[in-house]
């Protein structure tokens, strides 16, 4: 029996599992199980790799896309450059070797949205996530800027700082904090909204709730929103090839 799993914290949320037994039961997969591995502290992580027999590969979200990176054997090329892993494959001999499919995923899903006059882009939160983000968007030629809570190296706005004019010249905003996320769905990233029109794209990482009050503020606006889920299938599709299980 192949084994494989989610590894994050607080994750019962989380889409994996069930999207990953549907492919089983679509498929008819039989010798193939998911689950998640919900840990308190990345300290527990080689615990996980020994203690359970027949594991082949792991999903990795929030808080532990970069925490996990020392504990792996080797790391791709694209990871390494990214600086945060979301896929591990397991080898035969026991090896861990990281991979990022969140990139994969994030500009697939976004270059059908993307127009000429997209040049800018902001990200919200400086996570495993935001990395894979900035990664893609320059890949695609796009040139951005982080903001966060606190300025330090390579944070360009706060929330506090952010003006209108920013979000008006940055077209493409991308939500890579958990902020919004079920159940807390009252909640969305402190930006100048009013600033928002139709020539933007909003797109939210979050895909529980399907629209997060971040994107009902940019709709409300005109503009074009996305959120996380069609990003997720087709980095949990990069990860099942990278697997190589079928």
């Amino acid at each position: 029996m192949n084994k494989l799993g989610l590894l994050g914290k607080n994750i019962s949320y989380s889409f994996s599992k069930a999207y990953f037994q549907k492919k089983f039961e679509d498929k008819q997969i039989n010798n193939t199980t998911y689950e998640n591995f919900d840990i308190e502290s990345i300290d527990l992580f080689l615990s996980i790799i020994k203690n359970t027999q027949d594991l082949k590969g792991l999903n990795v979200t929030i808080p532990y896309k970069q925490d996990v990176l020392p504990f792996l054997d080797k790391i791709n090329k694209k990871a390494k450059a990214i600086g945060a892993v979301n896929t591990i494959k397991i080898t035969k001999k026991g090896k861990l070797v990281g991979y990022n499919t969140d990139c994969y995923g994030f500009s697939k899903s976004l270059k059908p949205f993307i127009e000429s006059h997209h040049k800018h882009a902001l990200i919200l939160g400086t996570g495993g996530a935001s990395k894979a983000v900035a990664y893609s968007l320059k890949k695609m030629g796009i040139s951005y800027k982080y903001v966060s809570r606190k300025l330090s190296k390579g944070i360009s706005f706060t929330y506090d700082t952010l003006t209108e004019k920013d979000i008006k010249e940055h077209q493409i905003i991308i939500n890579c904090t958990p902020l919004g996320t079920f159940p807390n769905i009252d909640i969305c990233p402190n930006i100048p909204y009013n600033s928002i029109n139709s020539h933007h794209v909003l797109y939210d990482l979050i895909y529980n709730p399907e629209e997060t009050k971040f994107l009902k503020q940019g709709k409300q606006r005109q503009a074009k929103t996305i959120n996380g889920l069609n990003m997720l299938k087709l980095q949990a599709e990069k990860a099942w090839s990278i697997w190589g299980l079928e």
